[in-house]
């Protein structure tokens, strides 16, 4: 029988949250109850706290996980109606339930992390208490890990709006009771956001509400279930890159005066040893097939929405074999760009037909960074990223120039 909230211990208040929201993750969710219940007794021992599991209705009993974990902080269950799926919707239950509890300081972990200590709690919660008002986390991940973030929500919220914040959907946040009414009560909530768009919507409205952000430095790596990047997208990625392009069109005004961008405080960088992360495996053939295969499905979408200099240029780059293949960064964000354009004039069939089409590019780029990277390091890789994100800011006139007014 669904139970739209479960309070064992009757918490109406507290001082600080930690949410974990999930959807059919009984077999996981205990772990980072547990650490999140050791970190906040640890750290934050003089506050009131309180653990929300933020759920789907999940079928599998991870509600039940939840509340069955033993730990010394009071827990609460709270649950979308059956049927109402999406992180995005757990998140609205969550800021409601932050404004109910009158709570200051919220940190956010995901379900289904093997890598988290008591630590992370600390790392996304202090700096709350140091006038930040958002935290991202900061991890080394392996460079095939997290390639949407790398090529395309790093770049461009980096681009648009001035902060280097390397994970804009990192999953794993803190944030100000503040910013928790922000979000509660903003009207740019659209059904993308409900679902995977959640993350890099609540990274742009920090960015563009004037709060004080950092990243904390997590010390571990983020491991959790990886997926090759050549595996089957599905609707994740539509609902990141077009709430990006919502976020674009909503806050144009103030993107469109922004030069360049500026680096963002590290809150705790290097506390501790730097452990690797384990390895992303990635199939080149399967890139490049499922590259290629775009050519074939989307050449008339892409002849409409690129500008004949990119269109030209995708031309050539079709031609290239797989051992010689190289997608020019300052094609892809022109790509990009040109893309986001096109998605304002409601060009390239409905929203979804467009973004799909982006799909078999982004499979190029991604084959293009990793022939460019498979010999470097993962220090390396990252300075690669950094100056392809440059790339990106040297290359903003060609979007501000061609953004329709």
């Amino acid at each position: 029988m669904f139970q739209e909230e479960i309070n064992p211990e009757g918490v109406t208040k507290a001082d600080i949250v930690v949410a974990i929201p999930s959807y059919n993750e009984a077999a996981t969710i205990s772990y980072p109850t547990t650490k999140a219940s050791e970190g906040l007794v640890q750290f934050f021992g003089s506050k009131k706290a309180v653990i929300v599991n933020c759920d789907n209705n999940s079928s599998d009993g991870t509600g039940e996980a939840f509340l069955n974990t033993t730990t010394e902080v009071p827990k609460l269950y709270i649950s979308t109606p059956p049927g109402v799926k999406g992180k995005g919707n757990n998140f609205k239950n969550l800021f409601k339930k932050v404004l109910a509890l009158g709570a200051e300081e919220v940190i956010v972990v995901d379900a289904d992390l093997k890598s988290i200590t008591p630590q992370w709690i600390k790392h996304l919660g202090e700096p709350l208490e140091n006038d930040f008002g958002f935290v991202a986390p900061l991890y080394v991940r392996h460079k095939y890990d997290g390639t949407i973030t790398n090529s395309i929500a790093y770049p461009l919220t980096r681009t648009l709006y001035g902060r280097r914040v390397r994970q804009p959907i990192g999953g794993d946040f803190g944030f100000s009771g503040r910013l928790a009414e922000i979000y509660a009560l903003s009207e740019t909530w659209t059904d993308p956001i409900s679902q995977f768009g959640i993350d890099v919507w609540m990274t742009t409205l920090a960015m563009n509400n004037g709060i004080p952000i950092c990243q904390a430095f997590m010390g571990r790596p983020k491991i959790h279930k990886p997926k090759d990047p050549g595996a089957d997208l599905g609707p994740m990625f539509r609902q990141v890159v077009g709430t990006i392009f919502d976020m674009m069109v909503i806050y144009a005004p103030f993107w469109k005066r922004v030069k360049w961008s500026k680096p963002t405080a590290i809150y705790g960088f290097g506390l501790g040893e730097i452990e690797m992360p384990p390895a992303v495996h990635v199939d080149q053939g399967t890139l490049y097939t499922k590259m290629s295969a775009g050519y074939d499905n989307y050449l008339d979408v892409w002849r409409e929405v690129f500008s004949t200099e990119v269109f030209t240029k995708l031309e050539e780059i079709r031609g290239l074999s797989q051992e010689k293949f190289d997608f020019p960064t300052i094609v892809w964000a022109k790509v990009l760009f040109d893309m986001a354009v096109a998605y304002k004039q409601g060009l390239g069939g409905n929203p979804d037909e467009l973004i799909d089409s982006l799909i078999p590019l982004y499979y190029g780029k991604t084959l293009s960074f990793v022939k460019k990277t498979e010999r470097m390091s993962i220090q390396q890789a990252e300075e690669f990223i950094e100056n392809e994100a440059m790339i990106f800011e040297e290359t903003k006139p060609y979007l501000v120039e061609r953004w329709p007014i």
